[in-house]
């Protein structure tokens, strides 16, 4: 018998209209649904109008360990298992990862019905730069591990992303703030796609403020990556500047000299940029 196959199906974040028809159809047509929460499955399809007629089991993060095996042996029985969480893609913080490692090992083909996700919602509206980013999850509950971790992405470049619990968030970002630096660009992205969305952008430390004064919902957090501070230098800016060296009288030749080494770059590079401008 031919291996089935596994499907990590992305569910709403809030808004229901935001699910595919693709879900729909997979949720009618998939021999086993495993859910994070089998109650909120069921008010789901309700809203979709979707009638799953394969089994249903529970996929949390308690027991995925030992239902992993039996849904591993479902799909080596030649069976399509659905895999769907609370909100977003499986295996982003939430259960799945562990089936999908155990399905790719086994040879089985593993593929995505793609839906809404926090992390790319959050980053998209946070008006921080998406053109490099990661993902960190939830940060450590204990105080000591979280600074530990946010003293390790001090330099992290690229934009940061976070999941954290409302309860926590004041002390998060007061952290991240003491790591990071209270100026250092941040959104809290608070009940993404809902009724009462909000995103709240500023300073880590002007944030931790507005949270210390209570926030409820699901949270994600939007960190700017550090900037260093010896960028190499715009050759465009360099250029300019021989422009204004060579305007006061000094030797356009010399000019280039001078700005190279100045700014540490081949003159050669300094001299065909100023003639190709």
């Amino acid at each position: 018998m031919d291996n089935g196959r596994l499907v990590l199906a992305g569910a709403p974040i809030g808004q229901v209209g935001d699910a595919s028809p693709r879900l729909r159809e997979a949720l009618e047509t998939a021999d086993v649904v495993a859910a994070e929460d089998t109650r909120r499955l069921r008010r789901l399809a309700g809203e979709l109008g979707a009638e799953i007629r394969g089994r249903v089991v529970s996929y949390y993060d308690a027991n995925e360990a030992g239902r992993a095996a039996e849904l591993l042996q479902a799909l080596q029985d030649g069976r399509t298992v659905l895999i769907i969480t609370d909100a977003g893609m499986p295996g982003v913080s939430d259960p799945g990862y562990r089936l999908t490692h155990l399905a790719v090992e086994a040879g089985i083909t593993v593929t995505s019905l793609p839906g809404p996700s926090a992390v790319t919602t959050a980053l998209a509206v946070s008006g921080l730069p998406s053109d490099r980013f990661c993902f960190e999850g939830f940060l450590p509950r204990k105080p000591g591990e979280r600074a530990r971790r946010l003293d390790a992405l001090a330099g992290e470049e690229r934009t940061m992303v976070f999941f954290e619990a409302p309860h926590r968030l004041q002390a998060g970002l007061a952290a991240m703030a003491e790591a990071l630096g209270a100026d250092r660009p941040a959104a809290v992205c608070r009940e993404l796609t809902k009724t009462y969305e909000e995103v709240r952008r500023g300073g880590l430390g002007e944030l931790a403020e507005w949270a210390a004064k209570g926030v409820k919902g699901e949270i994600t957090v939007v960190v700017a990556g550090h900037v260093p501070e010896n960028l190499p230098p715009v050759i465009e800016d360099l250029v300019a500047e021989v422009t204004r060296r060579a305007e006061t009288g000094v030797p356009r030749k010399q000019a280039i000299v001078d700005v190279a080494k100045a700014a540490g770059i081949p003159k050669r590079d300094l001299y065909d940029a100023v003639h190709r401008g």
